[in-house]
């Protein structure tokens, strides 16, 4: 382990009598250091889309994250180092969640406002957690009793961070059903270390990116050490050679840990290039609907006959293997769908061979004639056949289809026709299309990688091709269209499945295989998107292990790093 770095008192810090610093948890920061951490995390949201290319910017800010971590001596300072700094991504990732409470849900703005607020601190806990388990992790100032010496980078460091970041990421999109909206390994879509999402996912992506921005701060500090060591020994007139001793290990330290960081996004980007899944079957013709109907008249009388009558013109517009709707675009019932949509819809698929995905809402008929256990569905119409397939959501979305225990009250400040739909299996089986098998998927379930990938593995037919239908209407425009575009792309890297989106504003576009934007309509018009994509067949690594790969390394290293960490190896020397 390196000698740590020699710090004074900050401008603005408290003092503390000798040894009060070990019982605090380490010196006093001052206020500005975790408001600069805030800061980098507001400008990482920078990172995601509509940047292009962001994943290069997202390096630099987490290079300067991890370097703020190591500022800090004590494990509590560290986490809310974290602390600040999720926050300060989320309230500024996530701030569209206002305009769905605010705008379409009536909330009041303060409400809405302070909402949002408490959502984002609540999820700026995991990267806390994060940065609070690599401080023990990694030896940390002595597991935070480091008096007023502040940590040096080191391979445990470096590990660490890349472990603690990826279990953090994990448990924020699994706990309480899960958000992970803003994994930072989706700014990499674009970035030099997309190469690995195909191997690890979404989260190996983000622990790749939290290991090579710690080794540029290792190398670079190693760097500014080696400076410091020359000029001291010029200073009091060293012998050349024995200052060239001195320097000659941080001067190696430096070499090894940039060259590691290049290595590793150069590997990421080579790694781009490869092939994990192969053509099967016949190109499909695809048509993807975009009606814009605007949210505040969905689900009123007049708005729901005309959205019925909007989508039975593009449905019917022009024959395609695959026509393919938005969430709900039929807003009613299955039931109670209108006699003249569904002969019109059924004429047309059996005349042209056309197969239809439409959204509507589900439910179950008991014998006395009520209908219970409504689901948010996606419905599919064969050409020539008279079995109607269903898809039935799975992953839903809190307050939006459910409503969390103890938080009725909450959704009662909202006019917004909410309610408590059932669950469909987290394994259905895939709509074939001319034995092409297409797995579907509807809003947010998107953002679940290893869903996603447990539905290909899982499935008795492996889908070829990814279909997503959502309706983002509820945020208007802003950049969640864009984020989560970018999510179904790193669908697409994990899988080596090309994805289909079909929104009811946009964006609505046709990924290929590789992750690549083929095609995409303007938001907030109406119009269809014509397209040809060719399904894929084989698994991914990812596929075939899903989270298991980085979950196991990450604790394999943190387990590691605890027990044998440079704290550990100081403490039994006392």
């Amino acid at each position: 382990m390196a000698d740590p770095i020699s710090s004074r008192l900050r401008s603005g810090a408290t003092p503390t009598a000798p040894g009060a610093a070990e019982s605090a948890g380490g010196r006093a920061l001052p206020r500005w250091h975790y408001l600069a951490a805030l800061a980098a995390g507001a400008a990482n949201t920078l990172s995601f889309a509509p940047t292009p290319h962001g994943g290069w910017l997202e390096i630099a800010i987490f290079a300067f994250f991890y370097f703020w971590l190591t500022r800090t001596t004590g494990w509590k300072s560290a986490a809310l180092t974290g602390w600040a700094f999720g926050f300060g991504n989320l309230v500024t990732g996530v701030w569209w969640l206002y305009v769905s409470m605010h705008f379409y849900g009536g909330m009041p703005a303060p409400l809405a406002g302070a909402a949002l607020v408490l959502f984002s601190l609540y999820l700026g806990f995991y990267p806390a957690l994060a940065a609070g388990i690599w401080s023990f992790c990694a030896g940390h100032a002595n597991n935070g009793k480091a008096g007023d010496r502040p940590f040096s980078p080191t391979w445990h460091g470096a590990f660490a961070f890349a472990s603690a970041w990826a279990l953090g990421e994990w448990l924020r999109g699994t706990v309480f059903t899960g958000f992970p909206w803003l994994a930072s390994g989706y700014a990499q879509v674009d970035g030099p270390l997309a190469g690995f999402a195909p191997i690890a996912g979404v989260y190996g992506v983000g622990w790749m990116l939290a290991l090579v921005a710690a080794l540029i701060v290792q190398a670079v500090t190693r760097a500014a050490q080696s400076g410091r060591s020359s000029a001291s020994g010029k200073t009091n007139g060293v012998s050349g050679a024995p200052a060239s001793l001195d320097t000659a290990k941080p001067a190696a330290g430096v070499a090894v840990s940039g060259g590691i960081a290049i290595a590793l996004a150069a590997a990421g980007m080579a790694l781009s290039f490869v092939t994990w899944t192969v053509p099967a079957n016949a190109p499909l013709h695809v048509r993807l609907l975009q009606g814009n109907v605007k949210q505040d008249m969905k689900f009123e009388e007049a708005g729901v006959l005309q959205a019925i009558d909007e989508y039975q013109q593009m449905i019917t517009a022009k024959p395609a293997d695959l026509v393919v709707t938005p969430e709900t675009a039929i807003p009613v019932l299955v039931q109670q769908v209108p006699d003249r949509f569904a002969t019109a819809v059924r004429q047309f698929a059996d005349s042209t061979g056309t197969a239809i995905l439409f959204g509507a809402i589900g439910g179950t008929v008991t014998p006395d004639g009520r209908i219970v256990d409504y689901t948010n569905s996606l419905y599919g119409i064969t050409p020539g056949s008279r079995e109607l397939y269903r898809y039935d959501k799975h992953h839903l979305v809190p307050f939006g289809e459910f409503v969390p225990w103890g938080f009725r009250w909450f959704v009662n400040l909202m006019n917004i026709p909410l309610g408590d739909f059932a669950r469909g299996t987290p394994v259905q089986q895939p709509f074939v299309v001319h034995n092409q098998p297409v797995a579907v998927d509807i809003c947010y379930e998107d953002i679940f990688g290893e869903e996603i990938a447990r539905s290909i593995r899982d499935s008795a037919t492996p889908a070829g091709v990814l279909v997503n239908s959502t309706n983002l209407a509820w945020f208007g425009n802003t950049i969640a269209l864009d984020q989560h575009l970018q999510i179904a792309r790193m669908r697409s890297l994990e899988t080596g499945r090309p994805m289909l989106r079909a929104t009811n504003t946009g964006a609505t576009a046709a990924i290929d295989a590789r992750g690549r934007v083929i095609a995409r309509l303007p938001t907030f018009t109406e119009g269809t998107l014509d397209v040809d994509v060719q399904g894929t067949s084989g698994f991914t690594p990812y596929v075939t292990s899903g989270n298991n790969t980085v979950l196991a390394v990450s604790l394999l290293l943190l387990a590691f790093g605890f027990a044998f960490g440079p704290g550990r190896r100081t403490q039994g020397k006392k």
